[in-house]
């Protein structure tokens, strides 16, 4: 019997919302599975795909998506998309006069692109030349949107577009709904003229053009679920979009009450071009949209691998097998891609799956709306071996790194947390020792996964509440994800006994395991405390007043930041019995 599919629909709010979005639909679609003979995986892709046909009747699989962004980030991308396209000629005309027409040149595509819409026309790539004999050769009016993903999961080609990738559009190999995509005509992704760089400027786009076509999108996608259980939101942060998504989640919540907001702000490491007012810009973007955010989702994890949300960041999270580089968007986002896969996994599993409203409310508790992220990308587990054998390599430290900018707390206090283990495909949970075997740590005598990854991260936080999930389904990794590993990786993601001789060429990872942790506790005190004290420091009618030309009005300004500060007190924790002054938490503030 088939569980019930509670669906989610998705909406990207901003450029680098977007990059991280087509990194995570590409894993999601890697993942799908379009043969009737294979059994259902423990992904529901229905939870986030919608079935459709194309016009000449083939079955596609599009995703639940609204996605938002400034005139020309599409570069080679249609608004409208390809699927559903009448491909009526665009010469044909009824005007029997003279005609002059005028035509532009589009942007070039990179190897990626060309390759895909080779295989659209049903081409065979040279690379794929050893495709299965059962897999038909289709002509340009016959193929199908899963005969192309599959083919294209079969070219071996390393693609290599660190170089030219300029826009999301740029790395995405799937197909679109002609509903997904808005563009914003009023603001240029190009450019120093007309860019949404304030968050007031963003508040005011949510009327008019802007929220009918928002409107009409989401009764579109809403109206086609039979359960749904509510909506992810990927928004900008440090732009005019976090204005946007703080009027778009009030308006989800104004609609939709009861269903889930998980709402996820994202940053990049830099940006292009920046100058002293234009990170101050950020700083108070990062706060005001922080503030609104999470108040109205039913919760609020910032995502960035950035060392801070402030003027002076510390250096980029480092991880320990991956070599990426932070400047680069199509990096940095597809690490965060890789982590929100496992991060959006509970509420998204066909069997004993969680819902969103569940998951907010282990961790919401007292207020406490903001959840910090953390992730192991990948997790690091030898291959051959066991999870008491990879979790005992990290018993002096956790192995995830902070994905929120938050240090992970010293003393073991968390309000609640939520692990999740994702991508131990053929690899152990249990240890394996011979009866009468003394076991070399505790964790090697426990009898389920679940028992061992409880029993290690309480050895961290004994009396933290915690709920986890482990799923055996890696994270497959399909063109043109970037091959940014050690070469100590397996191409399964698992580390080698033995790293490559100096010279040779590694194998190309094809999947990764990966660990994340979502968690409430008193870590995120400083961070929004460093918030609070940075829009603070300044008199935003001198230094900014252009940032309040376009709204907020000085008033709500000032109450946003007394929001912040008492959202940050919600996090402070004073169990250890010392009592302190008003005036000691005066100056903390």
């Amino acid at each position: 019997m088939s569980s019930i599919c509670r669906e989610v629909v998705t909406l990207q709010l901003g450029h680098y919302s977007n990059f991280v979005g087509t990194h995570w639909w590409n894993l999601q679609d890697a993942s799908l599975s379009y043969d009737p003979e294979t059994p259902p995986g423990e992904i529901q892709s229905d939870v986030v795909f919608r079935e459709g046909q194309t016009l000449g009747g083939h079955v596609t699989y599009t995703p639940r998506l609204i996605a938002m962004d400034l005139k020309g980030s599409l570069r080679t991308l249609r608004q409208e998309g390809s699927l559903y396209d009448a491909s009526k000629d665009p010469s044909a005309v009824t005007w029997e006069g003279s005609l002059m027409m005028h035509k532009e040149s589009p942007p070039a595509k990179n190897s990626f692109l060309e390759d895909l819409d080779k295989l659209d026309k049903g081409e065979i790539l040279a690379e794929a030349d050893f495709l299965s004999s059962s897999q038909p050769r289709c002509s340009a009016d016959s193929v199908s949107v899963d005969t192309v993903n599959s083919r294209l999961d079969r070219v071996q080609k390393g693609y290599r577009l660190e170089g030219s990738v300029k826009v999301w559009s740029d790395f995405l190999r799937i197909h679109l709904h002609p509903r997904t995509i808005s563009v914003i005509h009023q603001y240029n992704h190009d450019g120093e003229a007309h860019r949404l760089e304030a968050f007031g400027q963003g508040e005011a786009l949510l009327q008019g053009s802007v929220l009918e076509d928002l409107e009409d999108k989401l009764h579109f996608f809403v109206e086609e679920c039979d359960y749904l259980q509510g909506f992810q939101v990927l928004c900008d942060l440090a732009d005019g979009f976090a204005g946007l998504g703080s009027k778009v989640t009030e308006m989800l919540q104004d609609c939709y009450g009861g269903r889930g907001i998980l709402t996820w702000g994202l940053a990049p490491v830099s940006h292009p071009n920046s100058t002293p007012m234009k990170d101050l810009y950020r700083l108070l973007n990062c706060t005001l949209g922080t503030v609104n955010m999470a108040s109205h989702s039913s919760f609020f994890c910032p995502l960035t691998l950035r060392g801070g949300l402030g003027r002076r960041p510390s250096s980029p999270v480092a991880f320990p097998h991956l070599n990426y580089d932070p400047s680069l968007w199509y990096h940095s986002s597809s690490v965060l891609a890789l982590a929100l896969d496992a991060l959006t996994v509970p509420y998204r599993l066909r069997n004993n799956s969680v819902p969103m409203w569940q998951v907010a409310d282990a961790l919401t508790m007292s207020g406490r709306k903001v959840v910090a992220a953390y992730g192991a990308v990948p997790f690091p587990m030898m291959h051959g071996g066991s999870l008491p054998d990879a979790l005992s390599a990290c018993a002096d430290s956790l192995p995830w790194k902070p994905l929120s900018t938050c240090s992970e707390p010293g003393d073991g206090r968390c309000y609640g947390q939520w692990a999740t283990l994702k991508g131990f495909e053929g690899q152990r949970l249990i240890s394996s020792l011979a009866p009468g075997t003394q076991p070399p740590t505790p964790l090697h005598s426990l009898y389920s996964g679940e028992d061992v990854l409880a029993s290690y991260i309480r050895s961290f936080y004994p009396t933290a509440p915690l709920a986890l999930q482990l799923v055996s389904t890696p994270s497959k990794l399909t063109p043109p994800f970037p091959q940014m590993f050690s070469q100590s990786l397996c191409a399964q993601g698992f580390l080698e006994s033995q790293s490559p001789p100096p010279g040779s060429l590694a194998p190309a990872v094809s999947s990764v395991p990966v660990m994340t942790s979502l968690q409430s506790g008193p870590a995120l005190d400083p961070w929004l405390s460093e918030l609070h004290r940075g829009a603070s420091s300044f008199d935003i009618r001198r230094v900014a007043p252009s940032f309040l030309s376009q709204g907020p009005e000085m008033a709500d300004y000032q109450e946003a930041l007394e929001q912040l500060r008492l959202l940050a007190r919600c996090y402070r924790d004073d169990s250890s019995g010392v009592m302190r002054s008003s005036s000691e938490e005066d100056d903390d503030d």
